[in-house]
């Protein structure tokens, strides 16, 4: 990740039953495979491409520090379904602490696949208080799906 671009948080928020081969694939490349699955990526062209064309089946937005610490203290697993520590990830990258590599990522100066064994998808629950609209249509016409810029924090804090 470069310093002048932003984190992005992508939330898989609907299933696996009717999508389009082609979507399919382009959520898998993106290891967006069940529902509820997040990931962090770089800003670059080819993922927002890939986001863009799966996005009736995912949600994404920049994300912050503070969300990004906490996905990684709360849903950070590692092998054998494992929680993230910090002697982990001390003794397994080149960061002291989960805090660190929080700044990192958000900085752009890491990725998840710097720690060793970290695995790079969050498996989340179902938000708190629900979704906000349906998901078969994009947030500007009362649904959940499509860009939503810094408001993914909130939701992925509610799905923590």
């Amino acid at each position: 990740m470069s310093e002048n671009k932003n984190a992005i948080l992508a939330i898989r928020v609907r299933g696996r039953v009717r999508v389009r081969p082609q979507i399919q694939d382009t959520l898998d490349k993106l290891k967006l495979i069940r529902l509820h699955h997040a990931r962090l990526f770089e800003d670059t062209p080819s993922i927002r491409g890939m986001i863009n064309k799966a996005k009736d089946f995912i949600t994404w937005g920049e994300v912050d520090e503070d969300t990004i610490l906490q996905l990684l203290t709360k849903r950070g697993r590692l092998p054998g379904n494992r929680r993230l520590s910090d002697a982990y990830v001390k003794k397994n990258s080149s960061y002291k602490s989960i805090n660190a590599l929080a700044k990192a990522l958000l900085a752009g100066d890491a990725d998840l696949y710097d720690v060793e064994g970290l695995k790079p998808v969050f498996r989340l629950t179902p938000p708190s208080g629900g979704f906000s609209g349906s998901k078969y249509y994009q947030i500007g016409k009362g649904g959940i799906t499509g860009y939503r810029g810094p408001e993914i924090n909130e939701l992925a804090k509610r799905m923590i």
